[in-house]
């Protein structure tokens, strides 16, 4: 059966006992990880009071982020990943909309935690991964320490539970780039048959082999990272927060060959200007998903570490691999891969109807992995999933060998004067200019042409770049209409927790600068 929660017996059967993870000086191997997570799950059942069905994971990347996802499907329950990044406020709203009681999290963490049990009056189970130093925690939620929890448990013996593959295992919340963030329900089989997918496909250069994660564990993509991993016999480095050096440090200690990334995390790779002080030769790829990657910066990822770059696609609700380049594969610029071999995909139109190979449509996904619907959003599911196609919201195209090709968000496409414009044409030539380090399109109102281009910039440093040289410069590879009427310089550009742009941010930040 297609078991979350038998993935860590499976892989102590497939590959005996070897050292798992790595994080600091610890390291634990699977089969210590297997018992704690036995050890937590038994407390889960039988200690918590009123622990609830579903569980919010609330950390930073640690090895306990694995121990408690596992103990949690191990007692039947259902995981549900916080990004740690989150505000109290955010905490507060998936709290009340997955009505969870129980939440595992850090000291550094719980002043958060007692903020939403003070606002909301909820009386809530804390287990904390390490020491508690906030006396204000008392009274205020109902405390457990997870290190006396492993010293004083009685039970070591796994309770067998009667579930299934088709039953929920977790609630991924989406970044809420657009709107309010929605619950997607992944089940056991989704998950488990999307990373045994991913895993046939690495087998040949990951198998056993060492790697790391720095992607946040509470994210889809770095979730069935860790649950690929299970099934290759990898040993992982853990990265508690994204850092260029102690990627750099892992890659040349452990002789990691590929791991996984997102574009933000490239970019910061790119810029650290440690690079070349490490000895990054065992290096052979870098699998890079979550948001698109323009290709300037992944021809200087190349450049700077002689390393290739494979682009995938994916997305929460298809748990979340969709399809990937991998080594040994003909890349194509701007292609995020063949689809994997457990999905179908077409592109469609607004009426549902499939469009010839080259026409630009909404991708469309069918398989195993995709998801059974949002949490308590019956609407919401019913117009992303139809007659079984899960309706991405992107827009792409799939050449002739099946290669799909991400253009854009359909919610992002700008219209002028009746014309449709892609923000990521005009984003990969901005990017192209050597005095841009970042670049995010958007279409603001325009009384006279409906919406006009407008282009927030984050510029080198030292840089004196204007409005008119990025205008000019678009002009010179594109058509007119589709460049920025307007440039905005800003520091920063506004991302969520895996470092995706948020368009929706930009465009508030614009609202605002108008109305001032």
């Amino acid at each position: 059966m297609m078991m979350l929660s038998n993935i860590m017996n499976e892989n102590i059967k497939e590959f005996d006992e070897y050292d798992f993870l790595y994080f600091g000086n610890r390291t634990y191997t699977n089969i210590e990880v297997d018992r704690l997570s036995t050890i937590f799950s038994n407390y889960l059942l039988s200690e918590v009071e009123n622990s609830g069905d579903k569980v919010i994971v609330y950390l930073a990347n640690c090895p306990e982020v694995i121990i408690s996802y596992q103990a949690i499907l191990k007692a039947g329950k259902v995981v549900v990943p916080v990004m740690y990044a989150l505000n109290a406020k955010e905490i507060q709203y998936i709290i009340e909309d997955s009505n969870v009681n129980t939440i595992i999290t850090s000291n550094a963490l719980l002043e958060n935690i007692v903020k939403v049990a003070e606002k909301t009056g909820k009386k809530l189970n804390v287990i904390v991964t390490d020491n508690i130093e906030n006396d204000a925690a008392e009274g205020s939620v109902n405390i457990h320490e997870l290190e006396k929890i492993y010293n004083h448990s009685k039970s070591q013996n796994r309770e067998e539970l009667n579930i299934s593959e088709d039953d929920l295992a977790v609630i991924l919340y989406t970044s809420g780039t657009t709107g309010q963030p929605k619950g997607v329900m992944l089940t056991h089989r989704n998950l488990y048959i999307s990373a045994q997918s991913a895993a046939r496909l690495m087998k040949a250069e990951m198998w056993k082999k060492p790697t790391l994660v720095a992607l946040p564990l509470a994210h889809s993509f770095g979730f069935t990272a860790m649950n690929t991993y299970l099934f290759l016999g990898s040993s992982v480095v853990i990265i508690e927060r994204f850092n260029a050096d102690e990627i750099f440090k892992a890659v040349e200690k452990h002789k990691i060959r590929t791991f996984t990334a997102v574009p933000a995390m490239i970019y910061g790779m790119v810029m650290n200007p440690n690079i070349d002080s490490y000895d990054l030769s065992s290096l052979e790829g870098v699998l890079s998903s979550s948001a698109p990657l323009p290709l300037a910066l992944m021809e200087a990822f190349t450049k700077k570490t002689g390393t290739e770059v494979w682009q995938g696609y994916g997305l929460s609700e298809a748990s979340p691999v969709v399809s990937t380049q991998w080594r040994g594969a003909t890349i194509k610029p701007g292609s995020v891969g063949l689809p994997i071999d457990i999905v179908r995909v077409k592109i469609i139109n607004d009426e549902g109807e499939e469009l010839p190979r080259n026409e630009v449509g909404e991708l469309a996904v069918k398989g195993l992995n995709v998801t059974p619907g949002y949490y308590q959003l019956e609407e919401e599911t019913a117009k992303t999933i139809v007659d079984g196609w899960l309706r991405t919201g992107d827009l792409a195209r799939i050449d002739e060998d099946g290669d799909i090709f991400i253009v854009d968000r359909k919610k992002d496409i700008i219209i002028r004067g009746g014309l449709n414009i892609f923000p990521r044409d005009s984003e990969e030539i901005i990017m192209t200019h050597p005095d841009v380090l970042e670049v995010a399109v958007i279409g603001v109102p325009d009384e006279e042409m409906g919406e006009r281009v407008v282009a927030y910039v984050v510029k080198r440093p030292e840089s004196v770049i204007t409005e008119l040289n990025v205008i000019s410069h678009s002009q010179e590879h594109l058509a007119k209409y589709k460049t920025p009427q307007e440039v905005v310089f800003v520091d920063q550009l506004p991302r969520n927790g895996v470092g995706k742009i948020l368009k929706r941010k930009i465009s508030e930040l614009y609202q605002n600068k108008v109305m001032n």
